[in-house]
């Protein structure tokens, strides 16, 4: 298992990845199609954001990729994990790959618009909804969360 870097040759594989693990919440392929924009890797995404891809013998079962708001504030944009790989604990190791990055980075807080059915995962690591944004389906809205970046001290 490798997280590394995506580049952009990757977007492909990324954006197929993406869009099955949003399919794995059963919305329907009519829904998924309108959402197609959304759920697009580009290679010029991959090269304007930061992209990290988790690999197990060179197949790509996941990925995180966020970007900075300001200063202060960064944003996960994405993190998704393939299908049969969902609830086996993936997840929780892309999320504690991306917050040791962030913690180096010196950010002080995350941001992301939560899938609904992501919701629980993100309080589980110590995310809190903060808001909510209309989604493209009628009468949905999107939880916004975040969660605060405690500096680490060291116990000297």
């Amino acid at each position: 298992m490798k997280i590394e870097k995506a580049n952009r040759t990757d977007a492909n594989k990324i954006t197929a990845l993406t869009i099955r693990s949003k399919d794995f919440w059963n919305y329907g392929a009519e829904q998924i199609a309108q959402w197609k924009d959304d759920l697009t890797i580009t290679s010029e995404y991959v090269d304007k954001n930061e992209v990290f891809k988790l690999s197990i013998e060179k197949e790509i079962i996941g990925f995180y990729a966020f970007n900075s708001e300001n200063k202060s504030t960064v944003k996960l944009n994405f993190l998704f994990i393939e299908p049969k790989f969902i609830g086996k604990g993936y997840g929780k190791i892309l999320m504690n790959d991306f917050l040791v990055r962030i913690k180096k980075m010196e950010y002080k807080k995350i941001t992301l618009d939560s899938d609904p059915n992501a919701v629980d995962f993100y309080k589980r690591i110590g995310f809190r909804i903060v808001g909510k944004l209309k989604s493209s389906i009628k009468d949905r809205y999107l939880p916004i969360m975040e969660k605060e970046i405690k500096p680490e001290y060291n116990n000297v």
